[in-house]
């Protein structure tokens, strides 16, 4: 996650509903572009030079920012909801379109001819060096190494395809085993693990609603489930309980500097929309699921993790609260942007966290600006305003 599609609460077959429907939509209308053709080609225009560079949606289209001064560089017209994700190389990013994941060269300010095509494209996950995409349309798992993007070729990685096509989500380890998701578009269970032949190793059927994934230190695993989450860590399957019967956890964010998992939490099946105030902390080594009360709500996109393994939650008041995982204290609360609600549709726009080293990203939407905010001093670094309002934010994030 990572950064991947993240649905609300939704159960059974209306979950299974709703997420057939999340690559299908179209934004609507079509953006004036600097530098593009309505192709993604590039045009006469000269590119801006950009170091570390931003990508944010918006609607019919791509807003590429220098990532020190968040200044626009570039707008791509893409028609229809776009996605992001970074590819995991210090220039590119996996945008997913109607038809498929497309990867952007965010420094060359153009999109590729690299394609994997297919309906539904979902999760986008970067672990020991490999780049995973899972398309939900077909059950199709693409690996490979984001170093072969700098080739302008599709890289040549290996191919797993599900046994039935679902919502779902792949990681490979670093030993070479891939962990993937099973369901159905009805249904999803829990997870299974390939050896490097393709080769079934390991199950777990329980992990009802089965949702997103997040690598802790020592590359243990989690899986969200609608009662817990699901761990794998060295060759075995742990479950961990929630506290409550419906306890969802189906977003998370992890670290290589900690053990412990940051995830959202979720307790009413029957919730058209539920606005959670509570985040689950999962210590992968202790196998202990802590909760932690915020005082205020947040959204899928509010998670991320500082880099020394901080938990870091953008709520509704317009505060990123910089959390202790191994205590859950909550240390301190930095204004970034205005209140804020989560609206009742998840692929309209709310403010979006989006971390990079020391750097915390947060779009504004209400007022077409983006903030960078630096996590340790708690200062803002600079701010922007962009022509429209945008929805997902990501960037180039090199190794994993």
């Amino acid at each position: 996650m990572n950064k991947s599609i993240r649905v609300r609460a939704l159960t059974g077959t209306a979950l299974a509903l709703a997420v057939t429907t999340v690559l299908t939509a179209c934004g609507g209308g079509s953006s004036s572009t600097s530098g593009t053709t309505s192709d993604g080609t590039p045009s006469a225009t000269p590119a801006v030079t950009v170091r570390d560079p931003l990508v944010a949606t918006f609607d019919g289209g791509l807003y590429i920012l220098d990532g020190k001064s968040l200044k626009l560089a570039k707008t791509i017209d893409l028609p229809g909801f776009n996605r992001v994700n970074p590819a995991g190389d210090r220039d590119h990013v996996v945008v997913s379109t109607d038809s498929g994941f497309r990867v952007l060269n965010a420094t060359d300010q153009a999109l590729t001819d690299i394609e994997y095509q297919g309906p539904k494209p979902g999760h986008v996950v970067r672990h020991a060096g490999k780049t995973v995409l899972f398309t939900d349309g077909t059950g199709e798992v693409n690996v490979f190494d984001p170093a072969d993007l700098s080739s302008g070729k599709k890289p040549e990685g290996r191919t797993y395809t599900s046994a039935e096509a679902h919502h779902g989500v792949a990681i490979e380890l670093a030993n070479g085993e891939l962990l993937t998701t099973l369901g159905t578009e009805e249904k999803r269970t829990g997870a299974l693990v390939l050896d490097r032949n393709n080769k079934e190793i390991a199950r777990n059927e329980n992990c009802p609603g089965v949702h997103g994934e997040a690598a802790a230190r020592n590359e243990a695993v989690g899986l969200g489930c609608e009662d817990g989450i699901l761990i794998y860590k060295d060759g075995r399957f742990t479950k961990i309980d929630a506290p409550d019967d419906y306890g969802r956890i189906g977003n998370q964010a992890g670290s290589d500097a900690s053990p412990v998992l940051l995830g959202d939490y979720k307790t009413d099946p029957e919730a058209e929309l539920e606005r959670p105030t509570r985040v689950s902390l999962i210590d992968t080594e202790k196998k202990r699921l802590r909760l932690v009360d915020l005082g205020v709500s947040y959204s899928f996109r509010s998670l991320g993790r500082g880099p020394h393994g901080e938990a870091l939650v953008l709520g509704t008041d317009g505060a990123l609260r910089v959390i202790d995982p191994d205590s859950g204290r909550i240390e301190k609360k930095i204004p970034v942007v205005g209140e804020w609600q989560e609206p009742l549709d998840w692929q309209q726009a709310r403010p979006t966290l989006f971390v990079r080293g020391h750097v915390a990203y947060v779009s504004e939407p209400g007022k077409k600006a983006l903030h960078a905010v630096d996590v340790e001093t708690g200062k803002k670094i600079t701010s922007v305003t962009l022509p429209k309002s945008t929805n997902e934010l990501s960037g180039v994030v090199a190794g994993h």
